[in-house]
């Protein structure tokens, strides 16, 4: 959770604001499935997150368990919901939008282009790599495969590196949105 809480107040804080252009989706997978869960976080409407991830991740476990054992989605704090999900359906869903990039030490060299206009979907895993199950539905999705480098960073210092991408290709006042999936 740590992690977590690290890759969404890194999606999100800036000096003495939220990004509001700004979308998080996180899948977390459980056996049986039906404990499997989707967050999403809109930074249009979020509230209550504090940029230190130990409040960050106490919001995040109380949406949770807000929302164990619901059948539907929950709305557990303002611009915060929480559902039941399958997760290869899920990724199949998100990574599927056109111009997804999914973020592998093994994919091609990122560039602006692939940022352009500060719109876009990327996927991130941490600390583990996808299963072979998760690189074929990412695959058959059209997710494009992009490296930052050579070196493994932890998924919060990839938002950032995103964020700063984007941000240099972006037009001056241009508020896209920008989901990311964990």
């Amino acid at each position: 959770m740590d992690e977590v809480a690290r890759v969404v107040s890194t999606a999100f804080t800036l000096s003495n604001d939220l990004r509001r252009d700004t979308e998080v989706t996180i899948l977390f997978g459980a056996e049986p499935a039906p404990r499997a869960r989707r967050m999403r976080l809109d930074g249009r409407r979020l509230k209550f997150l504090n940029p230190d991830e130990r409040s960050t991740a106490a919001l995040l476990k109380n949406s949770l368990v807000r929302s164990a054992g619901v059948a539907r989605d929950v709305e557990a704090s303002p611009g915060l919901v929480v559902g039941p999900a399958e997760p290869l359906d899920a990724l199949r869903e998100f990574a599927s939008t056109a111009g997804t990039i999914w973020l592998t030490e093994t994919g091609g060299p990122i560039s602006a282009t692939d940022v352009v206009g500060g719109s876009f979907r990327a996927v991130l895993s941490d600390p583990t790599d996808p299963t072979a199950e998760e690189v074929t539905c990412l695959r058959e999705a059209g997710a494009s495969a992009r490296s930052l480098g050579a070196r493994s960073l932890r998924s919060s210092q990839c938002v950032d590196v995103l964020h700063h991408l984007a941000d240099q290709a972006a037009p001056p006042g241009a508020a896209e949105r920008s989901p990311v999936s964990d």
